[in-house]
């Protein structure tokens, strides 16, 4: 069994969405500038972002997903997405947390919804075999793979970038989790922050 390994980008004043974030605007006002690095520089929700990660960005991305066996995210995020066009954008199995499974997309799109963090693991474990499991987020779904203890590794990309307001990474999260910092990496638009999560 691979590892479970959680990332998200968040801001240096500790949000991952600007205010007013949702469909169409899923990363909230001003939050577009948390994933320049995603896309190779400035973009917009007036327009699609058509870039590309490249230089030391690309590097950590092609890395981070190169063992990566299954992706489970949270309703939130699939939302705030547009469902990523109706199909999903990796070609490995993805798992989506939420209380709605009543209308989950057709099979082919290529997620599963599931109604727990529990069976998502399981699932995606399964799927994995001996590849990672990425929890990509919303912060929420990453708070209780931490708080459950099923995180090995996390990593929190900061932008450096005020937002002043939005959804925090870490509020309302329960318990202590103990860090054991494995890699900085620094790129042009983010700092890629890597940690051991220690238990016992």
């Amino acid at each position: 069994m691979g590892k479970v390994i959680a990332g998200i980008t968040r801001s240096l004043d500790g949000y991952i969405t600007g205010p007013d974030d949702g469909p169409g605007r899923g990363l909230g006002t001003g939050g577009e500038r948390l994933h320049y690095w995603v896309f190779g520089g400035p973009w917009t929700y007036d327009e699609e972002p058509r870039g590309e990660p490249t230089g030391v960005d690309k590097e950590f991305l092609d890395q981070a997903m190169s063992n990566v066996g299954a992706v489970i995210g949270g309703r939130g995020t699939y939302d705030a997405a547009g469902a990523w066009g109706g199909s999903n954008p990796w070609e490995i199995p993805f798992f989506i947390v939420t209380h709605r499974t009543e209308d989950p997309p057709p099979a082919e799109a290529g997620f599963d919804f599931v109604d727990d963090l529990d069976t998502a693991l399981r699932k995606a474990q399964a799927a994995a075999g001996d590849r990672d499991v990425h929890v990509m987020g919303g912060a929420d779904i990453i708070r209780q793979a931490l708080a459950a203890g099923e995180v090995d590794e996390l990593t929190v990309i900061i932008a450096p970038v005020l937002l002043g307001g939005g959804k925090r990474l870490f509020d309302g999260s329960e318990g202590t989790v103990e860090l054991e910092q494995v890699s900085a990496t620094q790129s042009d638009f983010v700092t890629y922050l890597t940690y051991r999560v220690v238990r016992g």
